[in-house]
């Protein structure tokens, strides 16, 4: 199976099924030196892990990291990190059904189309645990640009039509759905437990902040930092929107309305913006403010509610799918869009780092 790497200077490549016997990620590129162990990684994964409220898949695993190489007496050596989680409380006896039928909102069927054969243990490479291996990597990325003053800070703005109204960012790990509104938490809490009672599931909208990039990071053309930032967060198997800045918004603007004026700090005498519609991205390039977007989340597509679907033999049939599912899955994917965006950044920022040294 191709395209299963992502990167150009720092590269990874996960592996492993959700009903396989392990999880894990090669991470290549990573310069040598930094502080790295298994104990710093964790925190990343626990963030991710099954089982955390009765939002989440009752599914119990510990997702316990090993780093198997590419790491010396704490420091990483410059060499090759593979990293491994053992799958531990896999139930595939729960999906054996599936495997003669399509389930309504996932790749199975596309799957046979593509390979005439797929793995249906709970999808296989198309399962969210894969984003393991994202998680793992992102954490080291994360670290590297921590080091640089470059923060990543993603949350739930919206849970089905619930929206955050006020921003605190402390909230975001005092609640489970992962929202800054502590208001807004408690609608959503009350509007999921209706869905899962009526055995459906809902989606959300994940919104990112990226403070601390400088000015200059990123292509002009195809490899635009904005344009791979949506290539990487649509890569997460649930996301099905991006827009960054303003995003759709902008369509019913005035150019007026949408340009950001360029102004002179005050503070530091450095050139910045009184607004930030563009989302901290012009031409494909970092202006130096604040990179904001956000990625719209389906709603999980295993629910317990009959559905409509088809059968290899062409035959139309009812189903309510079985075993263990998240009713939401925004709260969980919030550390991977962190993951996904930290990989995306430390590559552009090395990618930079290869063409000057005035970085």
């Amino acid at each position: 199976m191709a395209g299963s790497s992502f990167g150009t200077i720092f590269r990874i490549t996960t592996f492993g099924e959700s009903h396989g016997k392990a999880i894990g990620v090669t991470v290549d590129g990573c310069p040598a030196g930094l502080p790295l162990s298994e104990s710093l990684i964790q925190p990343y994964l626990d963030r991710r892990a099954p089982g955390q409220s009765k939002f989440s898949t009752p599914r119990k695993e510990g997702d316990a990291v090993e780093i198997l190489s590419g790491v010396f007496e704490g420091k990483t050596t410059g060499t090759p990190i593979m990293m491994m989680v053992h799958n531990q409380n896999q139930q595939s006896k729960d999906y054996s059904e599936i495997a003669s039928y399509y389930r309504p909102g996932h790749a199975d069927y596309c799957f046979d189309q593509k390979y005439g054969f797929r793995d249906y243990r709970g999808g296989g490479r198309s399962s969210g645990r894969e984003t393991i291996g994202r998680v793992a990597a992102g954490a080291i990325a994360d670290l590297l640009l921590k080091s640089m003053g470059i923060t990543v800070t993603a949350y739930a703005k919206s849970i089905g039509p619930i929206i955050c109204e006020t921003y605190d960012f402390s909230q975001i790990e005092q609640n489970p759905l992962r929202m800054p509104d502590a208001n807004a938490f408690s609608k959503a809490e009350d509007y999921l437990v209706e869905c899962m009672e009526k055995g459906d599931s809902a989606g959300g909208i994940i919104e990112c902040i990226i403070r601390g990039v400088p000015a200059g990071i990123g292509d002009p053309v195809f490899e635009k930092l904005d344009a791979n930032l949506a290539k990487a967060i649509f890569s997460i198997g649930a996301v099905k929107g991006f827009e960054i800045g303003d995003g759709f918004a902008v369509a019913n603007m005035l150019g007026s309305e949408n340009n950001d004026a360029f102004v002179i700090d005050p503070q530091n005498g450095s050139v910045t913006k009184s607004t930030n519609h563009a989302g901290g991205i012009l031409g494909g390039i970092s202006d130096g403010t604040p990179i904001i977007f956000r990625a719209a989340v389906k709603p999980t597509p295993s629910i317990s509610r009959p559905q409509q679907t088809v059968n290899r033999d062409h035959e139309e049939i009812t189903v309510s799918i079985k075993g263990r599912h998240d009713p939401i899955i925004v709260p969980r994917a919030v550390p991977v869009v962190e993951a996904m965006t930290c990989l995306t950044l430390i590559d552009a920022i090395l990618l930079q780092k290869a063409l000057t040294a005035d970085l």
